[in-house]
């Protein structure tokens, strides 16, 4: 098998990691999983390129910590974090962060396995360019209230929040984010939601070039 094909697992729950090792093995990735932060990071300047599979929720430590210690030993993996289900703002800080893509508890066998196609063939800065790129010109599709959907959306606020925060009712919200969905072109909130990040990674970016 190519060793460019692993996928590094780290998450606590036994079980968990004995269901990605054989999901995994049928996908005709080579799984190597871990169920101790410290472990993890011990071997991490050994691995072979490949991806990462990396959970936020572990005990005695938080999985943003453990991103950023790998990444600032090896920038050449792919991370992908996953997060509990509506904990956006930690999905945001991972991708500022560097990470790759995420996805959000419960997510689906084909979800797991098109992310980590995807994080495979980002190979360079240039394809996260252009990623951004892409995600800019989607955003602009947006009416200017789809787009406040999709802010605050990313910001982790719920459809009745966002409601009281613009002035609208919740049914209106709900009408909005499906059509910003579908201007998108996505089908799952995640997905929208990695679009405004990567946007607004752009927009950081410009900053930081002033």
């Amino acid at each position: 098998m190519a060793t460019e094909r692993t996928v590094y697992v780290l998450d606590d729950d036994d079980a968990v990691l004995r269901s990605l090792k054989r999901l995994l093995s049928s996908a005709n990735f080579e799984p190597v999983t871990f169920d101790r932060p410290d472990a993890f990071l011990a071997a991490a300047r050994t691995f072979k390129t490949g991806c990462v599979l990396l959970d936020v929720c572990l005990p005695g430590v938080s999985g943003l910590d453990v991103q950023t210690q790998l990444l600032q030993m090896r920038s050449d993996i792919a991370v992908i974090v996953v997060t509990g289900q509506g904990d956006v703002q930690t999905a945001v800080r991972a991708m500022k962060a560097g990470a790759s893509d995420f996805l959000e508890k419960p997510y689906s066998d084909h979800a797991l396995l098109g992310s980590i196609e995807a994080a495979f063939s980002r190979e360079t800065h240039f394809d996260r360019d252009r990623e951004i790129g892409d995600a800019v010109r989607r955003i602009a599709t947006l009416s200017p209230r789809e787009r406040e959907v999709l802010d605050q959306l990313v910001s982790g606020r719920p459809n009745k929040l966002i409601a009281y925060h613009l002035g609208i009712s919740v049914r209106t919200v709900e009408v909005h984010r499906a059509r910003m969905m579908e201007r998108l072109g996505v089908r799952q909130l995640a997905e929208a939601i990695r679009v405004g990040v990567l946007a607004r990674l752009n927009v950081s970016a410009a900053g930081d070039k002033r």
